[in-house]
């Protein structure tokens, strides 16, 4: 569910207490994976090491990005695009709904936003929980080139609904209902709650292409996958509904880790393995690749394990050792 550049980073790492492998399966697959393995270390001695998560379960991951959103409407501010007490709409690429709570969050502390559209790739179960409020992750799975979207179950959505509604267990519920049927639906009140404020649409591969190419034709802006989702949920929704609100779309990624997909947006070519596009993306556009990303094919590879979810954590039980 990765890149070829990211899976590079991450097969390069360097450091002598660096430990990195892969598992077998989708985003899903491992984000539960590694709640279990919370759940089944919690109170126990792990060679002296304790736990944490990078990604959004951990909501320290949400507090610096709340900061994005206060960011960029204060920069909207000083070039006078608009008034401090004017409303702004933000257009977030969305797959674990991470970082558009956070943009909610920003809201509850003052920030004026009006609309927060969460963009998804085909794996759109995010859109039709906000258009019906049900919630059905029944569906097929689709490997997209926005994977970090190419989620069906959302964590942070639950952390939503509990700061809307304020019940546990009607949130509780909720989760029961999804771990042993695959769906549930949320009561008309917290839909409407929920409606206030999150609107929701998505889009293909060839669509998020297609936007890719538009932002550099037009803008000479460069973007990845992602932001192209939601460039495209945001014109989209204009389109539908006539909201002329100033609006952000939240770009979340490096173009340079998704040159393959970027490259063909722009109308390059890619007949190559991802780091060694990095340069020709750079070639092409005359963008510097982030610092980080340079070199990366020459890098050798230190990492390539890969192991089933049931292995997890007796893998990380013998990183620890």
């Amino acid at each position: 569910g990765v890149s070829a550049v990211q899976q590079a980073q991450m097969a390069t790492q360097e450091g002598a207490n660096v430990r990195v492998c892969a598992v077998r399966g989708n985003f899903d697959d491992a984000q539960t994976g590694v709640k279990e393995i919370f759940a089944a270390c919690k109170d126990k001695d792990l060679h002296g090491a304790m736990l944490s998560s990078a990604n959004s379960i951990n909501i320290g991951r949400l507090a610096p990005q709340i900061i994005y959103y206060w960011y960029a409407w204060a920069t909207l501010c000083r070039a006078g695009k608009i008034n401090p007490t004017e409303p702004v709409n933000f257009s977030v690429p969305t797959g674990n709904f991470g970082d558009i709570l956070a943009g909610y969050f920003a809201k509850c502390m003052g920030l004026p936003v009006g609309k927060l559209l969460c963009a998804s790739n085909a794996n759109n179960v995010l859109t039709e929980f906000l258009t019906t409020g049900r919630y059905d992750r029944r569906r097929p799975f689709y490997k997209t080139s926005s994977p970090s979207m190419d989620i069906l179950v959302s964590s942070n959505l639950e952390r939503l609904l509990y700061a809307l509604c304020g019940s546990d267990v009607e949130v509780a519920g909720y989760m029961q209902q999804l771990r042993e049927q695959g769906s549930y639906t949320v009561s008309d009140a917290l839909k409407a709650k929920i409606q206030e404020v999150f609107a929701g649409g998505f889009c293909n591969d060839i669509q998020t292409r297609e936007k890719i190419g538009h932002a550099w034709r037009d803008h000479r802006y460069l973007i990845d996958t992602h932001t192209a989702v939601a460039y495209h949920v945001l014109e989209d929704y204009r389109s539908e509904t006539g909201d002329a609100t100033p609006a952000v779309v939240v770009s979340t990624a490096s173009p340079f880790k998704f040159c393959d997909q970027v490259l063909r947006g722009i109308g390059g070519t890619a007949d190559a393995f991802g780091p060694a596009l990095i340069r020709r993306l750079s070639c092409e556009t005359q963008i510097d690749a982030p610092a980080p990303l340079t070199g990366l094919d020459a890098r050798p590879v230190r990492f390539g394990g890969c192991v089933d979810k049931a292995q997890m954590l007796h893998t990380v039980d013998e990183f620890l050792k």
